[in-house]
């Protein structure tokens, strides 16, 4: 049960961005972007929007949070792949990515589909992402720009496209995080890891 803003005991700043985030995470979860507001989740984790807004600049800042630190761990993958440049196995690194990938995609669908039913909302948070210098295709420039340097390094196949590849190993990933979150279930799927695997070593030519 949600506790009436100003009646929280204290906290500290950190345990009350937490507290924030987690009730974002609930919320949108139950309610979807389009109905999910900053005032719903502030009542939810029981404290004023002002409050709220102390921690994050605006709703789309709070969902970047809660999609890095709440969603399945793959934004964070991503930015460590520079660091796996030149130095962790690719395939091995590509196969770690896919199920990561898919787990994301699965958990952020239902909840970011309802962007679509209201282009207003829809273009305020595409401005809102754009702002933070965020925003889906990151993800397809961040795989493409690790796969280009491992081809560089002579790691890859020269006939591999970076920008290619990213986007079939993305669309497959979104796909089939997709499709199971709107099934409800996996069961008409191979399991991850062997899909993974398929992906992969098409891709790569193997």
């Amino acid at each position: 049960m949600a506790t009436e803003p100003g009646r929280r005991r204290r906290s500290t700043p950190e345990r009350t961005r937490e507290h924030l985030l987690d009730s974002a995470a609930e919320v949108l979860r139950e309610l979807g972007m389009a109905r999910a507001t900053t005032k719903e989740i502030a009542r939810a984790a029981g404290y004023s929007e002002a409050t709220l807004y102390k921690h994050f600049t605006d709703k789309s800042d709070l969902l970047l949070a809660v999609m890095r630190h709440r969603f399945p761990p793959f934004v964070e993958v991503l930015a460590e792949l520079p660091g796996r440049v030149g130095r962790e196995d690719v395939r091995g690194t590509l196969l770690d990515l896919v199920p990561r990938a898919v787990a994301f995609y699965r958990h952020g669908a239902p909840m970011l589909g309802s962007l679509f039913a209201d282009p207003g909302l829809l273009a305020r948070h595409r401005g809102g992402m754009a702002g933070h210098g965020a925003g889906p295709l990151n993800v397809n420039r961040a795989l493409a720009a690790y796969l280009d340097d491992e081809r560089a390094l002579g790691r890859l196949p020269a006939g591999v496209d970076p920008g290619s590849a990213a986007s079939l190993l993305v669309g497959a990933c979104f796909q089939r995080g997709f499709l199971e979150a709107f099934l409800g279930h996996d069961d008409d799927f191979p399991p991850v890891e062997l899909h993974a695997a398929e992906l992969v070593d098409t891709l790569l030519g193997a």
